[in-house]
Order: C-alpha cells, then structure tokens, then sequence
C-alpha cells in the first residue's frame, strides 16, 4: 500500500481517492497501516482538511469497518443526543432518563474524554460496577428493558472511530471539522439512531473555540446527517465557563442525580430541558418545543427521570443505591482551594484553562494509555457574574496526588479573574441549525 504517497498527497492539498480512503481504514483496524502512518494522515487532514467527496466516503468506510445494529423491533423513533465536548458538561447523563421517561428511546453510544473536555463514559465508569461496554445484544436489550442505554462502542461497531478517537486525543489532531464529524454521525448511524440532537459548543472551552468554525460544524452535521438518513438538529451552545458547578467525573454524576431530582445549576438545568424538548420534538412525542419543554419538567417533577435512571444503571451493572445516596460515589483523599485575590464580580472562568487543570488533576488523559481518576475534581462556588469578597474560595479542588495539585493550581489561578464590573451575561443557546 503506497500509504506514505497517500500521506503526502494530502499533505499538499490533494483529495484522497475512494480506494485510498477505504484502503487506508480498512488497514487500520486489520493491523497493516501503523499507528505513526495514521497520526501523520491525521495532521493532514487537520492542516488541509477534506472535500465533501473525501469526507463522505471517510465516514462511509468508518461505518462498514464494522457491524450496524438494528433497532426496528424497537417501538418508536429513536434519538440520540450528542455533544462536541465541554467542561463540566454533565447534561447526557440526566437528559437520557427524562427522554426516555417521556416515551422516545434513547440509544446513546457517548464518547471518553477527549483532549482537555472531560467523557460521558469516564463519568458514567465512576458508578461502581456500571458497564459501558456492551455487545450488540445487551445494548439492544438494555434499550429495550428500559427504554435508554448510556454506552461506548462495542469493538465490532465502528471500529475505525475507535481506533482513531483514541490516537487523536494523543497526537493533538481533535480540532477538526471533517474528523469530528464523521466521527460522531459514524456512531449514530451504525448505532441505529433515526434522528440526533446535537450541541455544538461555542469558546475558550470548546475544541472549535470560534463561532464561525463551530456553525460550520454544525452545518456538517446537519447536512451530512440528512443525506445518510439521519436526521439532525444542532445548537450552538455557550461554553465561555463550565457547565454547571461541577467538573470532574464522579462530581458531575452527582450534579446530573441533582438535575433529576429537581435542584442543581440552573444552567445545567436550563440545557437540559432545551435539549429534551428537541429530542421529544425529533422523536414524534411532542407538538413544538413548549409542549416538549413541558413534559421534560413533568418528567422532572414526578420524578420519573430519575426512576428511568435507577434502572438503566441497575441494567448495566452499576449500583442503582448511587441514585438515592451519591455519597456511595467515589470520594478523593484531599481538597484545596482557589481564593479571590480581590473583592467584586467573577468576571470570567476560562473554561479551557479549567478543563486541562482538571486533565492535569487525573479527570483526564495526557496519553492514550492514561487511566482516569473518576475521585478528582473542581466544584465552583461561584460563577461568571456573583459577586465575591476578598478570600472566599471560588473553587475547592478534589485530588489525590498533592504532585498533580501544583501542576493544576497555576492554571486554575489563571483562569479565575475578579474585576469591578458587572460582566454582560451570555445566552446559553445561540444558534439552532436544522
């Protein structure tokens, strides 16, 4: 296989041919193209990106890398929801049970951390016992005892996403749009997803910082989705400050149980249900997006949401006494805290520079081979726009390794400023594409 002739060619702004691109993954997941040939391909198409021809038959070979599963028997449209990464973006772990609670099934293959933005199967992993790794036959069944399933590929579904999710978290290639997106509608699709909400974030913590290059993504997702026969809705969503409270693995299940029972970050809380209300929407269950808005907060206040959760994390393997007593949740030795240097109004949270305080703190992974501490974690006290005095913690820190704590404070410091002002407050949805 002429695979460095193809690496150049893409390096000088060529387009791959069809047989090079299915070539080239199909060797991949047999083994025959080396990971250091596929890093260099990888930083190619960051650099000179793909044509819409390239990018097609990309994710096409991505999907029949593997096997599809078949969800027919499943009553009713199923939808997904999926986001680009943020930090302490919790939202698919309490907005699953309140879709399914509300009738439309919920197949949701999530994704690991990736870069500095923390993953919805890391979290879900720090529920004692709780399996992510189901075959074909369990996903199916899980979905059908309880009408969601919260899992990670299975090594026969798209197992060329699988490979390269990982090694792009290593070699620095995640920013870019036709890998992103081909990585996520690839999953949807061979998952059996009829329709997908997706949120596409927007700053500092976002792997596409800039709103330009975020609609365009979303407008990749959209189009490409619709001609594979998924349909897909997309907002633009604000990731300025992290979402919620809470970053860190364990922590954010904690802030998810509270979504659920009725508390929590109004921010958390306020994304969720505009998420639910789309998928309901998408999924046939409600008239528009107040009678969606409607039934996501029914299901919130009954209590139904939390129900559907209990037992999804019974039927996976996890301990469902989490649910009503979080404390069960993994705990880390030691705390710390970042102050205010000054008194007045948090005036910004830089939620890139707390997303890799946390990687450093162990939330995250610095290489492929990293293991995630699901303990560790930032709690905010305060957000963008409260007011603080001189001395009050902004922030305690949950770690294990005092080592790792030096390495994250700076960056933490950093990324908390003080200022006189009142801060203009930022929309959390800004844009929807359908």
């Amino acid at each position: 296989m002429p695979v460095p002739l193809w690496i150049a060619a893409k390096r000088d702004g060529g387009e791959l041919p069809d047989d090079a691109i299915r070539t080239i993954l199909e060797g991949a997941v047999a083994g025959r193209v080396p990971e250091y040939q596929l890093a260099a391909l990888l930083m190619a198409i960051v650099w000179r990106g793909m044509s819409a021809r390239e990018l097609a038959t990309w994710m096409d070979a991505m999907i029949n890398s593997g096997d599809r599963l078949t969800l027919g028997d499943i009553a009713g449209r199923k939808v997904d929801k999926h986001s680009t990464g943020g930090v302490g973006d919790k939202v698919s772990i309490c907005l699953a049970p309140l879709v399914a609670a509300c009738g439309v099934p919920v197949p949701m293959m999530a994704g690991r951390a990736l870069g500095h933005t923390g993953g919805t199967l890391d979290k879900l992993e720090s529920i004692p016992g709780f399996r992510t790794d189901l075959d074909p036959a369990a996903f199916r069944r899980v979905l059908r005892r309880t009408g969601m399933v919260l899992a990670g590929q299975s090594r026969r579904l798209v197992p060329a996403d699988r490979l390269l999710y990982a090694l792009r978290d290593a070699t620095a290639t995640v920013e870019s749009i036709p890998l992103i997106a081909s990585s996520i509608l690839s999953k949807k699709i061979a998952e059996g997803a009829d329709a997908l909400v997706m949120d596409v974030k927007v700053g500092s913590g976002a792997f596409l910082p800039g709103r330009t290059d975020a609609r365009r993504l979303a407008r990749t997702l959209v189009d490409l989705g619709g001609r594979s026969g998924l349909q897909v809705v997309a907002l633009l969503t604000a990731m300025e400050q992290p979402l919620g409270r809470e970053v860190g693995n364990a922590s954010e299940i904690r802030e998810a149980i509270e979504i659920l029972r009725g508390g929590g970050p109004a921010d958390t809380r306020a994304l969720t249900v505009r998420l639910g209300a789309e998928m309901l929407l998408l999924g046939h269950a409600a008239r528009d997006l107040a009678d969606g808005t409607r039934l996501i907060e029914a299901a919130i206040g009954s209590g139904a949401g939390l129900d559907r959760l209990r037992r999804c994390v019974e039927a996976q393997g996890g301990d469902p006494r989490i649910v009503d007593d979080p404390t069960r949740l993994p705990r880390a030795r030691f705390t710390g805290r970042i102050a205010a240097s000054r008194s007045g109004v948090i005036a910004r949270l830089d939620a890139g520079l707390i997303g890799r305080a946390a990687t450093l703190l162990g939330a995250g992974r610095m290489s492929k081979e990293d293991t995630v501490d699901a303990a560790v974690g930032v709690t905010f006290h305060h957000k963008v726009g409260e007011a603080v005095t001189r001395g009050q913690p902004i922030c305690t820190v949950a770690y294990n390794d005092p080592r790792r704590w030096n390495a994250a404070r700076p960056l933490l410091v950093a990324a908390c400023a003080v200022a006189r002002g009142r801060p203009r407050r930022a929309r959390l949805v800004l844009e929807t594409l359908r």
